[in-house]
């Protein structure tokens, strides 16, 4: 199995969490941790990747970055975020927490509206491919689910903030043509 699927490092679910994600995991877990994650780090994230050709961002050595560019579901102008990923065979598996808020992440209601996306290893616009978005349902997506909360265990946090309010949509991302 090569170790890149479209230009994207395939990323493990299984192994053992490092030192460091389970840290960052108890912190993104609290509000406060959320919140500063959301609002500061994420979107300078996505600004230091860019600078540095994803050299520099505040998840390296921590967790796996991608940057997803989707066409907006209703302005079909193109946008970006960086997500936290893993893969499952060949495809790419991104996981619509949003940080356990009540609400989907826009990127999502983009993908379900154009799923035919653009994912860029740790923003670098020369590690990446194009994909096709399609959302999991029953055994699969329990499946991916449990690997990613055992993988980073802020997703358990997210999983009971948004319990009774609604289900946290796990997608698979197959590079184009496959």
């Amino acid at each position: 199995m090569a170790d890149l699927l479209n230009g994207i490092p395939r990323v493990d679910p299984t192994r053992e969490p490092t030192l460091m994600r389970r840290a960052a995991g108890r912190i993104l877990s609290t509000e406060l941790g959320s919140a500063l994650h959301r609002h500061i780090m994420a979107p300078a994230d996505k600004r230091l990747m860019r600078l540095t050709g994803g050299r520099v961002h505040f998840g390296k050595g921590v967790m796996p970055l991608v940057l997803l560019r989707t066409k907006g579901a209703k302005s079909g102008i193109e946008r970006e975020v960086t997500l936290a990923y893993f893969t499952d065979g060949d495809d790419v598996v991104l996981v619509a927490s949003n940080y356990g808020q009540a609400k989907h992440p826009s990127w999502y209601h983009n993908l379900l509206a154009n799923p035919t996306c653009q994912l860029f290893a740790e923003g670098n616009p020369d590690s990446g491919g194009t994909f096709v978005a399609r959302p999991t349902e029953g055994a699969d997506h329990d499946r991916l689910f449990a690997l990613v909360e055992r993988y980073a265990s802020n997703f358990s946090s997210y999983a009971a903030h948004t319990k009774g309010i609604r289900e946290i949509p796990v997608l698979r991302l197959t590079p184009a043509g496959q």
